[in-house]
């Protein structure tokens, strides 16, 4: 028999309540333990009782879905599915470590996937959990990590990235075996930390480099390829450092 998930509808209008509790209603895993119009209701329930997702709508009054997510302590907190009008949210829905993101009006297809992407998230951390842990299955020893990108965790094989450049709040990633490059919510500084026992460097403010990826070095930038990237002031001694260890 499948786990049964409680879930836990936020939503200040009533026909847009009414039609996320039908389609609640409507999945064999999820059973529903409360509606509620406001975040402080939602406090309540989720105080008083377990709740594994939470279907809520971002631009509320009073506190906002963004904010009572953000509010949530670890041991209360379930997947949240944010619900909204706004595709401009998006962003800052996942910046919340939201499971997924509808945008209204989803129907039922679109609402499923969303809800079965919450249950298999619950059972591979559940699944995570009971595994006796190994030094050898530790990720942070391995050649790979995972990012999330398009909704989804993607895996990264070090040795076939590229370089990364950083946008800000995102970083794209670019590897030998995507045509595109990875775009994930992160820092270049996150990125440069999981990197630092390998063969990269820091050539820029904006970009990291796989050393074996450097095709030729000139002033003020190098190549990766026919790609060519600069060299920031403050990192030529970075790539200086590299050119005599490895010029014959």
């Amino acid at each position: 028999m499948s786990q049964q998930l409680k879930a836990l509808v936020v939503d200040d209008e009533p026909l847009a309540q009414d039609l996320v509790v039908s389609y609640v209603r409507r999945v064999p895993f999820l059973t529903l333990v409360g509606c509620c119009s406001t975040a402080s209701e939602a406090a309540e329930v989720i105080n008083s009782e377990s709740v594994d997702v939470l279907f809520i709508d971002i631009q509320m009054p009073g506190i906002s879905g963004l904010s009572f997510s953000k509010s949530l302590p670890a041991d209360k907190r379930p997947k949240i599915i944010f619900t909204t009008a706004y595709s401009e949210y998006a962003v800052d829905g996942f910046k919340c470590d939201a499971t997924d993101y509808l945008l209204k009006p989803f129907d039922f297809d679109e609402f499923l996937r969303t809800a079965t992407k919450a249950k298999r998230q619950i059972e591979l951390e559940a699944s995570s959990a009971t595994e006796p842990q190994s030094p050898q299955c530790d990720a942070a020893s391995d050649d790979f990590f995972f990012v999330k990108s398009d909704y989804k965790l993607v895996k990264i094989e070090v040795a076939n990235i590229r370089y990364v450049e950083g946008l800000k709040d995102y970083v794209k990633i670019f590897m030998t075996d995507n045509a595109k490059p990875i775009l994930t919510l992160s820092t270049l500084k996150q990125i440069e930390a999981r990197l630092e026992r390998f063969s990269f460097v820091r050539i820029h403010r904006s970009y990291i480099v796989n050393v074996k990826m450097i095709t030729g070095v000139e002033k003020g930038g190098l190549f990766v390829g026919t790609m060519r990237l600069p060299v920031g002031d403050g990192y030529k001694a970075n790539i200086q450092s590299i050119v005599e260890r490895l010029t014959l």
